[in-house]
């Protein structure tokens, strides 16, 4: 089972790894409207993990204030 996780986990880096040499190449040839198209596309799948965090923290925080009092 180890050796299947470690498999696994040795594949999906080098897919990571390999998106963002595709990512860089497509900066590097295109022009500049298409670097800014791919740098707000990453802004945009950025935001959203943090906005869902930072809600899950907040009422987290609301439900224990109601619980002291």
């Amino acid at each position: 089972m180890k050796r299947i996780v470690f498999f696994v986990i040795l594949c999906i880096g080098q897919l990571i790894n390999a998106q963002c040499a595709m990512c860089k190449a497509v900066v590097e040839n295109g022009d500049v409207s298409m670097a800014e198209g791919v740098n707000n596309g990453i802004t945009y799948l950025m935001v959203f993990p943090y906005l869902l965090i930072g809600i899950l923290f907040f009422t987290i925080y609301r439900y224990r204030k109601r619980a002291k009092n």
